[in-house]
């Protein structure tokens, strides 16, 4: 797969999903802007994707907001397995806190097969949380702050998603081109 093709099923899948669905309400904002960054990886190795991730951050937190707001550093082959996935997010974040920015950006994560404790796989409320690659988000800590500030009532978000999903189904999700 060729990274335009990463990048197209990923722009597809924020445009129908997170956005189109309002699965993240503070996304069409930065997205319309051009704020996003998307980068596709090619690390053959989890330690070559760390390395990804220190300079991602470096280059996040030294770009003025107005350029680059959140970026998407995208996985396409390395994570299979969603447990291995899950695992290297403990280093993922570890690497944040060695650049000391802990409050300063957070890390979120999307994977084709995540799944929250306590729920099964086909469960519709993990397709919250799914997108075609594995993708480690940046977000800037103050723009979520006064993004969820702006937004009236932000602890809802979740549980409106759930909603959405269960009134969409399994096959809505399929009928907007996205994969079970």
């Amino acid at each position: 797969m060729t990274d335009d093709e990463v990048l197209i099923q990923t722009r597809h899948w924020l445009e129908k999903a997170v956005i189109g669905l309002n699965l993240c309400p503070f996304a069409k904002a930065v997205y319309v802007k051009n704020q996003v960054r998307l980068v596709v990886s090619k690390a053959r190795h989890a330690d070559d994707l760390l390395e990804e991730l220190d300079r991602e951050l470096e280059l996040l937190v030294a770009t003025p907001a107005e350029e680059v707001d959140t970026t998407l550093l995208i996985h396409p082959t390395l994570f299979d397995d969603f447990l291995d996935f899950n695992d290297f997010l403990e280093i993922a974040e570890g690497v944040v806190d060695e650049h000391g920015l802990e409050g300063v950006v957070q890390l979120a994560s999307f994977h084709p097969q995540f799944q929250f404790d306590g729920t099964e796989p086909d469960d519709i409320s993990n397709y919250t949380n799914r997108a075609p690659f594995a993708i480690l988000h940046l977000l800037r800590e103050d723009s979520v702050e006064r993004a969820v500030a702006a937004f009236p009532d932000a602890d809802a978000i979740f549980e409106q998603n759930i909603a959405t999903l269960e009134k969409l189904g399994h096959q809505g999700w399929q009928d907007l081109g996205l994969k079970p």
